[in-house]
């Protein structure tokens, strides 16, 4: 049976007040390398569909990966069941109604969705003649999917939308002992070049052999993009929800229009902008809406889904679901990663950071490890490599002394991201690696 055909049956089969029905059907195909060596390819194929039933204010929900007419009904059935035995959410008003309309969006490659594990191997192995140059020994992956997704409601929405995406990651480790990682993501495996992501790696891990302790402390420090996207989602994830908002435990609470941040800082989601892995509406079908975050280092808005958005009397804007950012951009500035190195006195170069997690979320405060890759940096000039510290710092103080931006922009975990340079970041401990 056919994908819009399965969402009927489901949609009519319900004897729910209000029925919303998602299908995902998706490829996902995986090369590992360890050791510079192949040693694992992998081909998933996948199918899950999801029903939300509603009683005036009981909701439940259920999932299956039975796609046949008796799988769905079956699902439907029990769901509608769970519905009526729920207790009353007292906050919940309804599913959403269609607003505005889905955007037609070009995020689909053909040459992606045909991609072989022989033109995997071929990127793998231009990586691996870039590691053998230095003597370093390479690890990672290349994931390449398809997918696509339908959602359907009772009150009108009706969304589809089919995507492509590929990956390739490395890190290189050298001969003596340095550290290199650098990867590439997009919906076309055009883009993917596994000879310049290998050099690019293995120069890192080259260059970062033998590091030197420094003591812990604050640092001007210049971040990478691959650091910058991580922080930047952690930022995201403790203060732009609107459910966090709502319940007072974002560190964006009474500080709406206020400045929070540099003003060389703007900040926004954007499903529909092509540098990114395109996302065109929810997972309730609503159209994803630009969402300006940060303007000139002003907090300016916070992302909904129809659940926190009817809390208000908004709309929602297509953040389901908790309200979570997936194509974050950051505006670029005009600096060079030479124009940052050369203007710092006494500091830290950072390529990635590791194990991040949240420390204090109303001053929006995280902590985790530097990565593959730290660099001191002395008068203008990167002099040594440095072992891997750990740090504990708040992003919006950080951001408050923002010196430089990137001009340049890289996607890295959902982040369109530049370097920057910061006055201040602190470093908590040293490691021994």
């Amino acid at each position: 049976m056919k994908p819009d055909k399965l969402l009927d049956v489901a949609l009519n089969h319900s004897s729910a007040d209000q029925t919303e029905v998602a299908l995902y059907t998706g490829k996902s195909a995986l090369t590992r390398f360890a050791n510079s060596t192949i040693h694992q390819n992998m081909l998933f194929e996948g199918q899950s569909l999801r029903i939300r039933a509603v009683f005036g204010k009981k909701v439940a929900s259920g999932s299956t990966n039975r796609l046949d007419e008796s799988g769905v009904i079956e699902l439907a059935d029990r769901v509608v069941e769970m519905a009526r035995l729920q207790d009353e959410n007292k906050d919940f008003i309804s599913l959403p109604k269609p607003m505005n309309p889905v955007q037609d969006a070009q995020g689909f490659c053909q040459s992606t969705a045909d991609s072989s594990p022989e033109q995997r191997a071929n990127q793998v192995r231009a990586l691996v003649s870039e590691a053998d140059k230095t003597g370093g020994s390479a690890a990672g992956s290349y994931t390449v999917q398809t997918g696509e997704h339908f959602i359907k409601n009772t009150l009108g929405v009706d969304s589809y939308y089919s995507g492509t995406y590929a990956n390739l990651l490395t890190v290189i480790t050298g001969p003596d002992g340095g550290f290199g990682y650098a990867a590439c993501t997009s919906s076309d495996v055009g883009d993917i070049d596994g000879r310049q992501i290998g050099a690019q790696a293995a120069v890192l891990a080259r260059d970062s052999a033998n590091p030197i302790g420094i003591e812990p402390g604050e640092y001007e420090c210049i971040l990478m993009p691959y650091a910058v996207s991580d922080m930047i989602n952690m930022l995201v994830w403790m203060g732009f929800g609107a459910k966090e908002y709502q319940e007072g435990r974002s560190w964006v609470c009474g500080k709406l229009g206020q400045k929070v941040v540099s003003e060389s800082i703007s900040l926004w989601d954007d499903g529909l902008d092509p540098r990114t892995i395109i996302s065109p509406f929810d997972s309730e079908g609503i159209a994803r809406q630009r969402v300006d975050l940060i303007k000139n280092g002003a907090a300016n808005a916070v992302l909904y889904d129809s659940y926190t958005a009817h809390l208000e009397g908004k709309q929602s804007t297509g953040h389901a679901p908790r309200g979570r950012g997936h194509n974050l951009i950051m505006a670029p500035g005009e600096a060079s990663i030479d124009d940052m190195v050369a203007s710092t006195k006494r500091g830290v170069l950072v390529t990635r950071l590791h194990y991040t997690n949240i420390a204090h979320q109303m001053s929006a405060s995280f902590t985790g490890m530097t990565r593959d890759g730290t660099f001191l940096i002395e008068d203008g000039r990167i002099i040594r490599p440095v072992k891997n510290m750990r740090f504990t710092q708040s992003i919006t103080q950080a951001l408050s002394d923002t010196q430089m931006v990137g001009s340049e922009l890289k996607l890295e975990d959902g982040v369109l991201a530049p370097a920057l340079k910061l006055g201040k970041f602190s470093f908590s401990s040293a490691t021994q690696f």
